[in-house]
């Protein structure tokens, strides 16, 4: 398994939907194993043991239980990878043509579509269509044509939604964010110097080591200013996130990415403190199974250091993979988190 058996207690004493999918619960009293997320009564924890698969867990002598039917979830899997396939090619776009096609219930089908990839299929065909417009912004003679090439049936429906997604008008996506202004500051941490930076939508840059250079270098076109009231309690959340990590808030965030990164930075931010997944099954939460380096490309391209926190993502070995920011404050995040996580059971024994 790719987490500790306290965590796995954790996740199935909070039944956690997140933990489906990686580890299956046993139980001795009934000879049954479930899903983290099984509804049924919990047993005492000295009846419980955790198995990596749900082939494990049979080898060992258990039966599937048939109330949460934790041998489904591999099904689950396969059928929203095929619904983002049919999504990127701009197929059965409609939940209950998408549904119908991998052969699941609408209203079951958009319940597991979202927690696998943290986007509804709706929201999921939104954003691939709105990033194809934002790379065809960069391509096209026009907006107008970019807007086309992208696969809108009129100007209108980009207008509608693309603004707010982008976090700026399409014309200024086009000239590299021209009108847009950007404030910043580099705030001391434990860590090092930490680069906090904000449009008046959220934050878009969190960096260790870097500055207003490297950040009018990122965004060429914005107005870059230094400071600024509204940042401060942005900045100062920020900071917290990096000195206690294992307690994580909700910012606002003005971020872009194609749609396999957002939810490949949704799933990062779904993965509780002290927990890493690896970079396989990041790729299989975003709905692409077979996407393993991609998805350690999009954890490398995350824009927002701790606040999306892919300091919790490794390689299938075990091994802590890459980290944009220096592979000691990774190690030093995970130990922070551990030690919050630890600090309780610490205090009543």
């Amino acid at each position: 398994m790719d987490i500790t058996q306290d965590q796995a207690w954790t996740a199935f004493a909070q039944r956690d939907r997140t933990a489906d999918g990686r580890f299956v619960v046993a139980v001795r009293t009934t000879g049954i194993y479930c899903k983290p997320s099984c509804a049924a009564r919990h047993p005492k924890r000295e009846n419980v043991s955790f198995h990596a698969t749900p082939e494990a867990a049979r080898a060992a002598g258990y039966r599937a239980c048939l109330r949460c039917r934790p041998d489904a979830v591999g099904r689950d899997r396969v059928a929203v990878a095929e619904a983002v396939r049919l999504l990127d090619a701009g197929e059965a776009s409609a939940l209950d043509a998408l549904a119908a096609r991998v052969g699941y219930a609408p209203h079951h089908f958009h319940r597991l579509f979202k927690r696998a990839t943290g986007l509804t299929p709706a929201a999921y065909a939104r954003a691939r269509r709105a990033a194809r417009a934002g790379e065809a912004l960069t391509e096209e003679g026009t907006v107008t044509e970019a807007i086309y090439a992208a696969g809108y049936a009129a100007p209108s429906r980009f207008y509608e939604g693309a603004g707010a997604r982008l976090g700026m008008t399409p014309s200024a996506w086009a000239r590299g964010g021209d009108g847009v202004t950007i404030r910043w500051t580099v705030a001391p941490t434990s860590l090092g110097p930490l680069l906090i930076a904000a449009t008046d939508k959220g934050l878009c840059r969190i960096a260790f080591d870097e500055d207003a250079d490297a950040l009018a270098r990122r965004f060429p076109r914005a107005a870059i200013a230094a400071g600024g009231a509204a940042l401060t309690d942005l900045a100062a959340q920020v900071v917290a996130q990096v000195e206690s990590p294992a307690r994580d808030a909700e910012l606002p965030a003005d971020v872009r990415g194609t749609a396999f990164q957002e939810a490949v930075w949704q799933a990062l931010r779904s993965i509780p403190p002290g927990a890493t997944l690896s970079y396989a099954e990041l790729a299989a939460r975003a709905g692409r199974p077979g996407a393993v380096r991609a998805a350690g490309s999009a954890c490398g391209a995350n824009p927002l250091a701790v606040v999306t926190p892919c300091h919790r993502a490794r390689r299938g070995d075990g091994s802590p993979g890459g980290y944009a920011w220096g592979l000691e404050r990774k190690a030093a995040l995970l130990a922070r988190e551990a030690a919050m996580l630890n600090a309780p059971a610490r205090r009543r024994s």
